[in-house]
């Protein structure tokens, strides 16, 4: 999984750690002639890597990071009251976790991580969602599950999400899904589009 450099920090022993988009930190370290970064040493060079993307297993093993900030918890949801739109793939927004509680029954999840994380979870079992990851979820029999939704606490984040939605206008690509923004009742993304036909709440 790729995200972006957005800040920069020193840990206890004066190594360097970049900042990521998802919130992850990770090691840029210069120790030629194996690593060779020399860059990380100097002010202009870390200023001129903001915004380049690195690899981040923390996300591709869905590990969520320390600084988050719980901001919403949906409603608690059954096989029958979820929302159509967490059947299908969506994403979570930049910026933004998710994390998947189940308190009874099994809800299989899958998500386009690399490589591709498909799992069941059963009551008891807390799933992290990682940032802009297509997911979807499928209850398997009677489920009770509820969703949180948790932001990026860091210093970077407001110009990485600027970045990233630099880099979907130029490519060309769909901006991430708000999936704790789901109509109820017809599934659809309550982003100012229309609800699906034959919805009541249209």
């Amino acid at each position: 999984m790729r995200r972006t450099i957005t800040d920069y920090s020193l840990d206890g022993e004066d190594e360097w750690v970049a900042h990521l988009s998802c919130g992850h930190g990770q090691h840029i370290r210069h120790r030629p002639p194996f690593q060779l970064r020399e860059w990380v040493l100097d002010p202009e060079g870390r200023n001129t890597h903001i915004g380049t993307p690195l690899d981040c297993p923390l996300c591709d093993r869905t590990e969520m990071p320390d600084s988050l900030r719980l901001i919403r918890t949906s409603a608690r949801w059954d096989e029958h009251t979820m929302p159509k739109g967490l059947r299908r793939a969506h994403r979570v927004a930049a910026g933004t976790w998710g994390r998947i509680v189940v308190y009874d029954g099994h809800l299989r999840f899958a998500a386009r991580t690399e490589p591709e994380l498909e799992t069941v979870l059963s009551g008891g079992s807390i799933q992290a969602i990682p940032p802009d990851v297509e997911h979807e979820i499928e209850p398997l029999g009677g489920v009770c599950f509820s969703i949180d939704f948790l932001s990026i606490d860091d210093e970077g984040a407001d110009r990485s999400r600027q970045a990233l939605r630099e880099h979907d206008f130029e490519s060309g690509g769909e901006t991430a899904c708000w999936a704790h923004l789901l109509c109820d009742e017809c599934g659809a993304v309550l982003d100012g589009g229309p609800h699906a036909m034959g919805c009541n709440k249209r």
